[in-house]
């Protein structure tokens, strides 16, 4: 569990155009040229970000040991509140029919298939030190499963209960899913902050087979906690859930979730995608995402849709 002081983006710079909430943090004269800026270190980031990060001793034990690595402060101001901004803009544009291209979660707003929606999105997904990580936990032959946004509700009693991803365990070659998850807000104790069992992603078992139930409060578990702009990468066969936001506010975050290649794409991205996106993609971009691989064709278009816990 971890703690921080105050997160403050840019004192004494005013928000230009947006929501107060969820608005980029520009400058009165500036914001057009720093949009513009943003805009093209998105579309750059989505063709070349094929850089090798290396880890340190340290990350890697975190993932290895803790079954989780947080990477704080990781996400800069302006595209912290770029993401927070598109996000907020497709729950506005989709209306009812956000999430629809996945299963919905109760007293929660979800967005799927988010790679075909904006150059963010798609930089997002192809970060290199993230990749470093996800590596790290899967081996080299991994690809995106999903990339969704997840904003719990305020004032709720929904807690998840403890699962792992897919209902997914290691096997013979080991890990097999890992989810990264971007604070796009502050996730507090009273807010919904996930909740795991240290250990459990070492453990070869599923909760749902293991406790009487798994929606209850685990007497090992502790919560995640950190300030918007964090990253989490998560071994998810981790027993984890996130936990009822009791706040006033709603808690934002997003979720890339990978997998190994030899393993169906929660949500199939070549069905997904459209033309459009798919052909402006990189040769690295469409490795990730599994556009041009025969077997993931198979796999995924039986198989896609799985979910830890939701039906």
């Amino acid at each position: 569990m971890r703690t921080r002081g105050r997160f403050s983006l840019f004192p004494g710079v005013a928000y230009c155009g947006m929501n107060d909430s969820l608005g980029m943090l520009l400058s009165g004269s500036n914001c057009f040229k720093i949009r513009a800026a943003w805009k093209l270190g998105a579309v750059q980031g989505a063709t070349m970000n094929d850089v090798k990060v290396a880890l340190s001793a340290e990350e890697k034990d975190r993932l290895d040991h803790d079954g989780f690595l947080v990477l704080a402060n990781f996400v800069e101001p302006g595209k912290l509140a770029a993401l927070r901004r598109r996000i907020t803009e497709l729950f506005a544009e989709l209306g009812d029919r956000a999430g629809y291209e996945f299963k919905q979660e109760p007293q929660t707003d979800r967005l799927a298939n988010l790679v075909d929606y904006d150059e963010i999105f798609r930089w997002a997904i192809a970060e290199p030190k993230l990749l470093a990580c996800v590596e790290h936990t899967l081996g080299h032959d991994f690809k995106l499963s999903s990339l969704n946004a997840r904003s719990a509700r305020p004032h709720s009693d929904w807690t998840q209960p403890l699962h792992c991803d897919t209902g997914a365990l290691p096997d013979e070659k080991g890990n097999s899913v890992c989810n990264v998850v971007w604070l796009l807000d502050d996730f507090t104790s009273e807010n919904g902050a996930p909740r795991y069992v240290p250990g459990t992603h070492r453990s070869g078992r599923l909760p749902q087979d293991v406790l009487p139930d798994p929606a209850a409060a685990h007497p090992d578990e502790a919560l995640i906690t950190g300030r918007a702009g964090d990253v989490v990468v998560m071994n998810a066969h981790l027993w984890h859930g996130a936990t009822a936001n009791r706040a006033d506010r709603p808690r934002l975050a997003m979720h890339s979730f990978y997998c190994r290649r030899d393993l169906p794409q929660q949500q199939y991205q070549k069905k997904l995608l459209r033309p459009e996106t798919q052909q402006s993609l990189s040769p690295e971009a469409r490795r990730l995402l599994a556009l041009d691989d025969p077997l993931n064709d198979q796999l995924s278009a039986q198989f896609d849709g799985r979910s830890g816990f939701l039906k």
